[in-house]
């Protein structure tokens, strides 16, 4: 079998940047100098043995300033490439790890197609001592070139393990082994032995099922994350409403609640049409419809991370207003 051909597309982040010297592995976004994807491709030579590589320059930016308009038209690239060129067996995105979970899980359910989108990043920059920019970038490509990864949704791919993006988060602000599934787990290995593994897959709606068209989207409606602490009132919950806003959601306590103050908020923002999703900021397990959520006319989140929850409300108020069917939504993805 010839090399399978994969478009690998830079948008920016640290796997990018160029520090000071070796050991600039704090300070080198301050100066916001990055290498392009074709001078990161060239750094890594021995991907070109398996792959064939078509690299692009998206973004070169910080990865926090990559906000739903980039996503809409990052999404959109990648599905015109699968429609033009029939040959390409994935893409690869290079990206800040500040949002890649977020960027990933919109991938995950806006590219309509099943062959693979993989997204990574660096915890040091290319010109640090120890970088794992070029491993990263190697096996991402490994992974996206490889055919058991069709299929399988959008997924992460840093520190030789393969991620599924609606599980993945950010778990620390600088060790490399940042990115975790939590009690989920990881789906499988980009190992030293060339192997690409996987050992499960993940269940929920994705990619080639899904229901949302991006071309069908000018703007993704906002969306905001209200977080719940000891003590809390309605103040936050009040000014995102002024804001604007057309949904909300909820970072809760424990299974999703809240100080009574904060729900109140919240029940005035649902009647003044704002659709209100219930998420927990423990990290794992379920947010459950529960009889005070439900009577109030909530969403619940199920396991969704805020952050991945306020992602999917966007798609899901792009298509409907109605809490049922949102909630349906919830449930699929």
């Amino acid at each position: 079998m010839g090399k399978r051909r994969v478009y690998v597309i830079g948008t920016g982040g640290s796997i990018s940047c160029v520090g000071d010297s070796r050991l600039d592995l704090l300070n080198y976004n301050y100066a916001d100098r990055h290498l392009t994807i074709d001078e990161m491709v060239a750094r890594i030579p021995e991907a070109h043995e398996f792959a064939d590589i078509r690299a692009e320059q998206f973004l070169n930016s910080y990865g926090g300033d990559i906000a739903p308009p980039q996503w809409l038209d990052l999404a959109r690239r990648i599905e015109q490439i699968f429609h033009d060129d029939a040959e390409a067996a994935g893409v690869v995105i290079a990206h800040g790890t500040s949002t890649l979970e977020e960027a990933a899980y919109f991938l995950n359910l806006a590219v309509r197609s099943s062959k693979p989108v993989v997204i990574t990043g660096a915890m040091r920059p290319s010109t640090g001592l120890g970088t794992d920019a070029d491993i990263n970038l190697y096996d991402a490509i490994r992974v996206a070139a490889s055919p058991d990864a069709a299929g399988k949704g959008a997924l992460v791919v840093l520190n030789n393990e393969i991620q599924a993006a609606r599980d993945v988060t950010k778990t620390n602000t600088s060790r490399l082994e940042t990115f975790k599934s939590g009690e989920l787990g990881f789906l499988g290995y980009a190992d030293a032995d060339g192997k690409v593994v996987f050992l499960r897959a993940p269940t929920r709606s994705h990619t080639a099922s899904s229901e949302f068209d991006v071309d069908s989207i000018t703007a993704l409606p906002r969306v905001d994350i209200a977080c719940a602490y000891s003590g809390v009132d309605g103040s936050a919950v009040k000014a995102l409403v002024d804001t604007g806003c057309a949904g909300i959601v909820s970072a809760g306590l424990g299974s999703g609640s809240a100080p009574r103050a904060f729900l109140d908020a919240l029940c005035e923002a649902q009647r003044r049409s704002v659709c209100i999703v219930m998420a927990s900021q423990v990290g794992s397990g379920r947010v459950m419809a529960k009889r005070s959520f439900t009577e109030k006319g909530f969403v619940v989140a199920d396991n969704l991370a805020p952050k991945k929850a306020r992602i999917l409300l966007m798609l899901a108020l792009a298509q409907t207003r109605d809490v049922g069917e949102i909630q349906r939504i919830f449930l699929t993805y």
